[in-house]
């Protein structure tokens, strides 16, 4: 159905032993938003992001991506979504656009429906002049738009994107979120960002989520959110740090 969550969550939960690295996470995304899953490093967004995937299973809760079960249907999972792991890899010595006719023979296409679609793809990330250009030779920046160009072939409903504007120049990250910004606007498509850059994530994000320890602290527009922390005027940067000292201190209390 047309209104039902591209992504959607319930209880999800991971262990590695004693240890809770995700913990009764509830989260929807849903067609043409922008949801953003902020917290420091070590909070728990990747490893949400590997079950979401069917990268890893998690210990309990249920997930849904395009209605599938990740745990059970992984490879349909994959090849319908559109992900930027944080640290996107490429053959450097083959260029932009070889790279993008091997991830179209991985994933089965025909290569004389791929090399148009290859063309627009580079066209649309802003690679149209570096298209014959060795991968081993780009900035972060461009290879991050390279993997956008990479996880955009399988024409997915869903982008999950990891850290996207991590270590890049101010002017390559305006580029890379008003890249994100015009692919939900064109495509509807639903995406889930993953970053500890607050004020980056901030005017991109229709709705964001808190996360902390695991735990979703905190979930809803960025007004919502400075609202609930007592002033709907702060930035997500202040937001931030009183919904922290709340549950900190919340903690510390109960404890």
């Amino acid at each position: 159905m047309a209104d039902e969550p591209l992504i959607e969550a319930t209880g999800l939960t991971k262990r590695y032993g004693t240890f809770t690295a995700v913990k009764e996470l509830n989260l929807q995304v849903a067609r043409g938003e922008v949801f953003g899953l902020l917290g420091p490093n070590g909070a728990g967004k990747t490893t949400t992001i590997l079950m979401l995937l069917g990268l890893t299973e998690p210990s309990g809760g249920t997930a849904r991506v395009l209605g599938m079960d990740p745990a059970r249907h992984p490879l349909e999972v994959k090849r319908r979504v559109g992900y930027l792991p944080d640290a996107v890899g490429f053959y450097d010595r083959l260029t932009a656009r070889q790279n993008l006719r091997y991830t179209a023979r991985l994933n089965g296409m025909d290569a004389d429906d791929a090399m148009p679609m290859i063309d627009d793809l580079l066209d649309q990330v802003g690679l149209a002049d570096a298209a014959d250009q060795s991968a081993g030779t780009f900035s972060r920046g461009m290879r991050q738009r390279l993997g956008i160009a990479d996880a955009l072939l399988k024409d997915p409903a869903v982008l999950i994107l990891d850290e996207p504007t991590m270590a890049i120049d101010p002017e390559g990250v305006a580029e890379i979120l008003g890249l994100i910004e015009r692919l939900v606007r064109e495509r509807q498509l639903g995406v889930l960002l993953s970053s500890h850059l607050l004020t980056q994530a901030e005017g991109i994000c229709d709705r964001v989520g808190i996360f902390l320890a695991g735990r979703m602290i905190a979930e809803g527009t960025v007004r919502e959110l400075a609202t609930r922390a007592g002033d709907p005027k702060l930035n997500l940067d202040d937001t931030y740090r009183r919904l922290v000292a709340h549950t900190e201190g919340a903690g510390r209390k109960a404890s």
